[in-house]
Order: structure tokens, then sequence, then C-alpha cells
């Protein structure tokens, strides 16, 4: 194995349609590494989210094999995939997925607090973050009570709290407007470098590829690099 944070080797992802079968990913090879900026482009429907999904183990491939951190993510049961992502990966979506009953604070310190962290501790981690990405002010408010781009940020923060070795993000500002959009991903590019984080954004929008250091095109299953 190399030093890549994450490989993929010959992943295959097929689905069934009634009697046919869907061949989405056709034997994508990739290496991210350590502190990398990597984006992944490609039509609607070319399968990069299936490709984000299958990397953070939130799906298994057909056939192929995902290393996170130099370990084999296939054969293994949901509980030790589940520990993989807590201890190395985060995740950001372009919608927050903040649970709605907790207050911004307690969403950002569940991952410290699925770590057995102590609660006191989990929480002032979650405020100290919180309040880098701006929301300081907005600890005791419910996911409701924020707005669209205070609750991707609170999302980032969630994401970076347990400072991962790798944040997966798919369209991260898909659903924001320009400014918001342009402040969350500018907070996700300065705690890549701040954190040393590896960074892969799934993204239809090239402005936002441009800025990262490596752009990669999905198209036809395959895996290539943009020319």
């Amino acid at each position: 194995m190399t030093d890549a944070v994450l490989e993929c080797k010959s992943v295959v992802r097929r689905f069934r349609e009634g009697d046919s079968t869907l061949e989405v990913l056709s034997g994508v090879n990739l290496a991210v590494n350590a502190a990398e900026r990597l984006a992944i482009i490609g039509t609607s429907g070319s399968g990069k989210t299936t490709l984000l999904q299958i990397m953070g183990g939130l799906d298994e491939p057909t056939s192929g094999e995902v290393f996170v951190n130099g370990q084999s993510m296939a054969h293994t049961n949901e509980a030790a995939k589940a520990t993989l992502r807590n201890q190395y990966i985060g995740f950001v979506y372009q919608f927050h997925h903040l649970l709605p009953e907790f207050t911004a604070q307690e969403n950002v310190a569940m991952p410290l607090m699925i770590r057995r962290v102590s609660k006191d501790e989990a929480l002032r981690q979650a405020a100290e973050l919180l309040d880098r990405v701006g929301l300081g002010a907005r600890l005791d408010h419910k996911p409701g009570e924020l707005s669209g781009g205070e609750r991707q940020r609170a999302a980032v923060a969630r994401a970076l709290i347990t400072r991962p070795k790798l944040v997966l993000a798919d369209e991260p500002t898909g659903n924001l407007d320009a400014g918001n959009g342009e402040h969350v991903l500018r907070l996700m590019l300065e705690l890549n470098q701040e954190l040393e984080t590896s960074l892969v954004i799934v993204t239809h929008d090239h402005s936002i590829a441009e800025r990262m250091d490596r752009i990669l095109v999905l198209e036809n299953g395959l895996l290539n690099d943009a020319s």
C-alpha cells in the first residue's frame, strides 16, 4: 500500500434494473494524497455520488476494493466501517443533514461523543470550531432557526470536528446562493490547509473544480484526468 489517505482499486458498481444491468462504475482507480484538494466532475447521472458513497463506505462496490488509511473496507461489517468513517472521514452534503432536535453545538459535538469524548469536552471543542466558522453566537440555535448558509457552515464544522484525514463533499454549495456558496467553499479550503485534511469535492461547477489541486472527470464509468 502507498501513503495515500484513500485508494480505490478497480472499483466497479452495477445496478439491476428489471431484467437488465446498468454499470455505473467500470473499474475506477484513484489515490487521494494527504492534504490534497481534488475535484470530481461529470454530467448528471455519471455516477459521481455513487463513487463518493463507495469511497466513504456508505455503499458497496460490485467488485474492486477501497482502502482508507491503508485499511480495506472490503469484507468488514457495518460497525467496523462506521468506526473507520468516524476515525478518518468527514462528510459534507448538498443538504446539511443536521439533526433538527439538537442545537448547532450539539450537532457538531456528536461525532466526538460517538468517539466517547466526554460531553463537556465535545461541546467545548464544538463551540470553538463554530466560533471559527462564524457561528459563535448561534450555538444554542436549532437548525430550523439558522439560515441556509449558517446550516451549511455548521455541517462543515461537524465534518471537521474530529480532524479527519479526509473530507468527502457532495455538491456542498449546490443548495446555496452565490454569496453563501463562496463563503462555505472558502471556509472548507481554509480548514483543509489549516488541518491538513484531504478534500474531495464532487461538483458540476467548473469554477469550484478549478480551485482544487487536481480535477478528475467521471465519464463512461471511468475516472480520468481533465484535459
